[in-house]
């Protein structure tokens, strides 16, 4: 083998290496882990969503940093869990950073990867070095409901069996239009509108039911690291109310986009990488 042929084959080993998928069966997300930097980053995608949508975030980020990409279980294609929860999947993700030894720790979240990060970060807080939050507040169903208290035996068996017996031209119909009101970039939407059918249709209503009981008002205030927070335009005309529900998250830094959808890295991509590199550099 000549000299060109060896470094071919060192640079597609390397290249294996540095980007490699795994699922396990002690951990059912998916995780994409990319790069070899000194600096760590865990994206926790949203509801139904797939870690794809980081994709541009983090080739953006570069080699600086070792990226945990997860995609989690029943979503996007991958495999479900006999009975997934918001509160499971929160400590199965600190029990991976712990078995990992993942140190100086960022956690990006979007939407219920956003909950996720800041619940995550309220629980260990000796494992978070920051957290960005991408589009999610701490208590989705109190900004219709100032009233709302979680319920700690809710059941969401009826919804599963709801969502399990629509057909799939409903389903469909349902999420296009659902869809069309979280991005505006038609190529996109089709993306998201593609995860979303690609997902376990009993994780999808398990999962969105139980994180529609989720309320961490409270727990945010043992959050002790900076929380950069990223919301889209139409949250700015309830200010007061995202900022009662922020609170008790001392170290927040709350901005808004000037013009977004739910999927704000898509949206207002320019906008949202110069406010994350600024808070992660």
């Amino acid at each position: 083998m000549n000299l060109k042929n060896i470094i071919l084959t060192i640079v597609a080993i390397v290249a294996m290496v540095s980007t490699s998928k795994s699922q396990t069966s002690e951990f059912p997300f998916r995780v994409d882990k990319i790069g070899q930097g000194k600096k760590s980053i865990i994206f926790i995608p949203g509801f139904a969503s797939s870690g794809e949508v980081w994709n541009e975030t983090q080739k953006e980020l570069g080699k600086d940093y070792t990226s945990y990409i997860l995609t989690m279980p029943g979503f996007a294609g991958v495999p479900a869990q006999a009975n997934p929860t918001f509160n499971g999947w929160r400590d199965l993700i600190i029990e991976f950073i712990k078995k990992e030894n993942i140190s100086n720790l960022i956690i990006v979240g979007h939407s219920l990867g956003g909950v996720m990060a800041m619940d995550i970060a309220a629980t260990a807080p000796e494992l978070i070095s920051k957290i960005i939050v991408v589009d999610a507040v701490p208590c989705l169903v109190a900004l219709n409901n100032p009233a709302f208290k979680s319920n700690p035996d809710i059941d969401c068996s009826q919804m599963v069996e709801q969502f399990k017996n629509i057909t799939d031209a409903q389903f469909l119909a349902m999420q296009k239009q659902g869809v069309g009101s979280m991005v505006s970039d038609s190529a996109k939407q089709n993306l998201v509108l593609d995860w979303t059918l690609k997902s376990d249709r009993s994780t999808f209503a398990k999962i969105y039911c139980d994180f529609s009981n989720i309320d961490v008002r409270e727990d945010i205030k043992k959050i002790t690291c900076p929380a950069l927070i990223l919301l889209n335009s139409g949250f700015s005309h309830i200010k007061p109310m995202i900022e009662e529900q922020y609170s008790n998250l001392k170290t927040a830094d709350i901005q808004y986009a000037d013009q977004s959808l739910h999927f704000i890295m898509f949206d207002a991509k320019d906008w949202y990488m110069q406010q994350l590199l600024n808070f992660i550099k």
